[in-house]
């Protein structure tokens, strides 16, 4: 019997990519709103209702809406938004770093955002090893595709070709930052500063480390790699990049859709500094193909089923 699935937001960026992952798929009967249907608060919840599974692709106040909506059923629910990531009761969708088990027995997940997914990846493992301190003074230096603004922002860099680097988040509040912390195991929240380029999607995460916060003893580059190995040994989607024999990380502005994700630790030869780069999609690993990795494991299949990943990775 197939599995029953609404998409709250179907129509946004994040809910188009998640149906274009399930197109072919005949695990799952789709439950689909029309035009007049998708804000008729009825409707909703009448799909929320019926579904065994909804994946809400909403902001953040429209989603606790949607989960109110739910109440009294038993569907289980995915949330793109960034409404649940620090919530009670809401598991981390990370399966890499928070376990596959866990998600797999949650009824509500929480989708990791995008920037956090890079630095999560690059630095929680580190600080679970003992490898980096807890306490550090981190950065994070990060630039992503436009696509990650929603409509509005997209309708801007379309519409004004001039844009060639947009700095946001100048107050330092993102809201980001709550769920880099708590799932990093950091005692302060790192400076963030993230920035949006002329590319539809893509994404490059850059923590620097200097000497101060490098495990001292011990060689840098074979430590950091070691822990990722460590952690990361059984995915299919997250690789580790030798460093680039150019000695650049690019985005391309036609870059085709993907869902893995790479990172990379760069040491200089003396080992006083190091910086840790992720490079992924923002509507991927970011957003759509994480939702997808998720459903996936919450309904028992392969968890890289419908994933757009590198031929030797795909299911």
């Amino acid at each position: 019997m197939a599995i029953r699935l609404f998409i709250d937001g179907a129509a946004g960026t994040t809910g188009l990519e998640i149906r274009e992952r399930l197109h072919g798929r005949d695990e799952f009967d789709l439950i689909v709103l029309d035009d007049a249907q998708r804000k008729d608060e009825t409707a909703r919840r009448d799909a929320l209702h019926a579904a065994d599974i909804a994946i809400l692709c909403l902001p953040d106040d429209a989603a606790k809406d949607a989960v109110k909506l739910a109440e009294g059923s038993a569907t289980r629910i995915i949330d793109a938004s960034s409404a649940h990531r620090v919530a009670e009761g809401w598991t981390y969708g990370f399966p890499e770093l928070i376990g596959r088990e866990a998600i797999a027995n949650a009824q509500f997940v929480s989708n990791p955002g995008c920037y956090p997914t890079g630095f999560l990846a690059l630095v929680a493992p580190l600080v679970r090893a003992g490898l980096l301190p807890a306490d550090g003074p981190y950065t994070v230096n990060a630039v992503s595709g436009y696509s990650g603004g929603g409509n509005a922002l997209i309708a801007r860099f379309e519409a004004d070709t001039d844009i060639a680097f947009r700095a946001y988040g100048l107050t330092m509040g993102h809201k980001h930052l709550a769920e880099m912390r708590e799932y990093a195991g950091l005692r302060h929240a790192p400076v963030f500063s993230p920035a949006v380029v002329p590319a539809f999607r893509g994404m490059l995460v850059d923590v620097p480390l200097p000497q101060p916060l490098l495990p001292a003893g011990r060689n840098v580059l074979t430590a950091i790699q070691s822990c990722w190995y460590e952690t990361y040994q059984n995915s299919s989607v997250v690789l580790i990049g030798d460093a680039p024999d150019s000695g650049e990380l690019l985005l391309r502005s036609d870059a085709a859709p993907e869902d893995g994700m790479t990172i990379f630790a760069l040491v200089n030869e003396d080992e006083t500094q190091a910086r840790l780069i992720a490079r992924l999609d923002n509507l991927g690993k970011g957003a759509s193909g994480a939702a997808i990795q998720n459903l996936n494991i919450m309904c028992g299949l392969p968890e890289t089923t419908g994933l757009r990943l590198w031929p030797s990775a795909a299911a």
